[in-house]
């Protein structure tokens, strides 16, 4: 795929996360306001996350578009590849966060609302932001992590060194990936248990009866956290193993494969996660309904109206046209 090729796909992409993420965040906030509840904040810091994922990418676009002669300075292309990793690096850290949040819900449902408080909330939130920052802009600081030399076009690899990313994924993603299979797993438990004790007490009520074929509810929760680990694990997971065996072994991966393809992959998680964590919500769905009924009644009698005006106006002046003659004869 060539640079303009690439920077078309980079727009493209680039759109729809930031579409798709903003037209969540609008239903998020109402629902916010409206019902107070706090977890779904983790959920709208989500979505602002991968929306700012959208957004710094943008510049990338005018990279890949302007050419190969196009050159950027060393420092301007490190600070914007620090600027692309921290949104990334807050909606990895996120995901962690909404599944602890869920977790917490449906392990310990009475103390949750004590717990998850105003303060506790913009704690979280605010020290998952700190920590997003500290790994974007890491090699800013360990400037052992840049490379010594940049006489190519301005990318990942072109300013950091393959350790950075090794570093990263020993320290951050992989304790992350670990702990949100740990919480999905410990949830598809508590789930089997309660579907099970509810399938125990429908054959009690049920008893000489023949219950009805349903759909059993373990079942989905097995297909929801396979979906929610799924999708997070197959974008990110070939982009940092690429990564390590690129820093292992400089010859067995090119950086266009890693730069062009694996790193896209990882990007489409922003596109993915408005969509498997805030649409399955029945009160996210309920809201954007509800908005999307407000807009087709404001709209759509616009529409009509205007018609009616047309109709109305085409009218009178054929009324006109053929009584005018008629009154001078």
């Amino acid at each position: 795929m060539g640079s303009v090729g690439f920077g078309v796909v980079l727009a493209i992409l680039a759109f729809l996360i930031m579409a798709t993420n903003v037209l969540v965040a609008v239903p998020l906030v109402r629902l916010i306001w409206k019902s107070g509840c706090l977890g779904l904040c983790f959920v709208l810091n989500l979505a602002i996350a991968d929306s700012l994922v959208g957004f710094t990418i943008t510049g990338l676009v005018t990279e890949e578009l302007a050419g190969p002669t196009h050159h950027t300075p060393r420092n301007y292309c490190i600070l914007r590849m620090a600027c692309i990793a921290c949104p990334s690096a807050a909606s990895i850290l996120t995901v962690i966060l909404v599944a602890f949040d869920r977790y917490l819900a449906i392990k310990h449902p009475f103390r949750y609302f004590k717990i998850m408080q105003g303060l506790v909330v913009a704690a979280c939130i605010g020290g998952l932001w700190l920590l997003a920052f500290l790994i974007g802009f890491l090699p800013l600081i360990v400037q052992s992590f840049q490379k010594s030399s940049y006489k190519e076009p301005c990318t990942f690899f072109g300013v950091f060194h393959p350790t950075y990313m090794l570093t990263i994924f020993c320290v951050a993603f992989f304790p992350a990936l670990f702990v949100f299979v740990y919480i999905h797993c410990h949830l598809l438990k508590i789930a089997s248990s309660h579907a099970q004790q509810i399938r125990e007490r429908e054959q009690i009520h049920s008893s000489g009866t023949c219950p009805a074929l349903q759909p059993s509810s373990d079942t989905k929760a097995m297909r929801t956290v396979a979906i929610l680990v799924g999708c997070f694990a197959l974008s990110w997971s070939p982009f940092f193993v690429g990564s390590i065996v690129q820093a292992a072994c400089r010859g067995c991966i090119t950086r266009y494969i890693l730069e062009h393809y694996l790193w896209v992959l990882g990007l489409c998680n922003s596109l993915m996660n408005p969509l498997v964590y805030a649409y399955w919500q029945k009160e996210v769905r309920l809201q954007i309904y509800q908005m999307c009924l407000c807009m087709k009644r404001k709209v759509f009698p616009l529409f009509r109206a205007d018609s009616r005006h047309r109709a109305l106006s085409r009218t009178v002046a054929s009324v006109h046209t053929i009584s005018l003659p008629k009154l001078e004869e």
